[in-house]
């Protein structure tokens, strides 16, 4: 039996730019963290007793005797892509899906990487993030970017640039007391509602090609500042803020589905109780808001925000990990115990 644990991801800055028709073009970067909510993927092989050979427990419970015959598309794709047989895998996580946290990638890489230690095989940060970005974004033909499955494999506070042959994560170095001031400045909130990321990627795609490639580059412009208020001791955290606010003001006039009136009166209560900035958190449409908001400022965020559910969290630097293994009490196909 196989766990994996794999964080989920908030992004801050260049959202959009990860999208590979974009960045082989122009190049592309994000400043992302990973925090302490995990989604749990356990793996081990089915005991040789049912009339299936196959089960999964996620929003729903399949048993299937062929692996074509599942349904859940990445669950089907990745068994196939590593030739997984006759398993039973369950899955449960600490926040909802579809909420703009990367979730469903860090459920691929949570897989794979269960997948290949129940194999016996170790695979890097790296192949974990190549092989959940071939299975998403080809095997199941899922639109959207590359940061997510970078985010969950590596792990941390980092800057993840793009460009025409791949990727480099580079991790974003301050101090201590510094991380633990930005963590503590952010709040995030869960808006009670939530969306498939790949339709609303879709329903961006349209509109003035380049208006929102004009767009695009001034984010992508953004990242470099970001970095700098984040690593620059002479710079106040709070320009990290201020620039939150305009990276959201840029975001939400990319497409059509990134907001809503809701989600525009939510984020206008959080500025003006005193909120610097903040964002909706994934491609948008719904999920969870992240603000900056100074300690002094927090009381009053809060209780302009209290109808949402407030979620304390953690900055964390691990990336998908095992957290258990036990050999098999079954060889595969044999039909009998091992002593």
């Amino acid at each position: 039996m196989v766990i994996s644990k794999t964080p989920f991801r908030m992004s801050f800055f260049g959202g959009g730019t990860d999208m590979e028709e974009f960045f082989k073009e122009h190049g592309g970067a994000i400043i992302s963290t990973t925090f302490d909510k995990y989604c749990y993927v356990n793996v081990r092989h089915l005991p040789p007793f049912f009339d299936y050979s196959t089960e999964l427990a996620y929003s729903k419970m399949e048993r299937v005797s062929e692996i074509g015959k599942i349904e859940h598309p990445a669950i089907r794709n990745a068994m196939d892509m590593l030739d997984m047989q006759e398993i039973r895998l369950t899955y449960e996580a600490d926040l909802p899906a579809r909420s703009g946290l990367g979730t469903s990638s860090s459920f691929a890489v949570g897989m794979l990487n269960a997948f290949y230690a129940l194999k016996g095989k170790y695979v890097d940060k790296k192949k974990l993030a190549d092989d959940a970005i071939y299975l998403e974004r080809v095997l199941c033909k899922e639109a959207g970017g590359w940061q997510d499955q970078i985010a969950a494999a590596y792990g941390g506070l980092n800057r993840i640039s793009f460009n025409a042959n791949g990727y480099e994560v580079d991790p974003i170095i301050i101090s201590p007391e510094r991380k633990k001031e930005l963590n503590g400045n952010l709040l995030m909130f869960f808006t009670g509602f939530t969306r498939f990321s790949s339709e609303v990627q879709k329903a961006n795609s349209g509109g003035n090609k380049e208006e929102k490639e004009r767009q695009l580059l001034e984010m992508l412009g953004l990242v470099d500042e970001a970095e700098k208020a984040l690593t620059d001791k002479n710079v106040s955290l709070n320009e990290f803020g201020r620039l939150l606010d305009y990276t959201w003001k840029l975001k939400r006039n990319t497409g059509s589905a990134v907001t809503t009136d809701h989600i525009d009166e939510i984020y206008k209560k959080g500025i003006d109780a005193g909120a610097l900035g903040g964002k909706l958190l994934g491609a948008g449409g719904g999920g969870f808001f992240v603000f900056y908001v100074e300690k002094d400022k927090q009381d009053k965020v809060k209780e302009a925000l209290s109808n949402l559910m407030y979620i304390p969290f953690e900055f964390e630097d691990g990336g998908t990990r095992i957290i258990h293994y036990t050999p098999e009490a079954f060889v595969p196909n044999s039909g009998r115990v091992l002593a």
